[in-house]
């Protein structure tokens, strides 16, 4: 299915950003994705599970909001982009309890799992192609009430941070070479 304009340009910055989570953990060897920098730190392995899983669960969001509405009508054709995502707030957050990530999952089924996610946000950006995407709203915990496009657009920032979390993991001093 062809995308409307907006709902394309979500899309594309989707897939541009894994693509490059992807190339940022091609060829890594177990002990490098398990390597954490602290204690306190996620492993690049742990950053890949939590990226799915907070993506899996935008889709479930979608899906929730779609059917608890019992979603009808068409695609505004005058949707030419969708609202900014709100300013995120100064200081650290603790990931909710939905997605934290689990240790130790094998590297190349964590890079799996990613690629399956993003197959199935593509079907959800795809039924959001039906309606008014705009009149769905969910409350985030840091951000406040956001439209649904928003929260496939903080998916892809979310990408964003984390790719830049994994390439400084990888350049910290002690990360495995092997």
């Amino acid at each position: 299915m062809t995308l409307p304009v907006a709902l394309a340009a979500i899309s594309q910055d989707l897939d541009d950003v894994r693509a490059g989570v992807l190339r940022e953990t091609d060829g890594l060897s177990q002990a490098q994705a398990d390597w954490r920098p602290s204690q306190n730190d996620w492993s690049v392995g742990e950053i890949l599970h939590h990226l799915t899983l907070a993506e899996i669960n935008t889709g479930k969001l979608t899906s929730k909001l779609l059917k608890e509405t019992g979603a009808a009508g068409a695609y505004p054709s005058e949707v030419g982009a969708f609202a900014p995502l709100p300013p995120w707030p100064a200081g650290p957050r603790e990931a909710p309890p939905i997605v934290r990530p689990e240790k130790g999952h094998p590297i190349d089924q964590l890079r799996q799992d990613i690629r399956a996610a993003r197959t199935r946000s593509r079907q959800s950006l795809e039924r959001l192609a039906t309606v008014d995407p705009r009149a769905f709203t969910w409350r985030h915990f840091a951000l406040g009430e956001m439209e649904l496009p928003q929260w496939w657009m903080l998916t892809a920032h979310h990408d964003r941070d984390h790719l830049q979390q994994i390439r400084r993991i990888k350049k910290t001093p002690g990360f495995p070479r092997a």
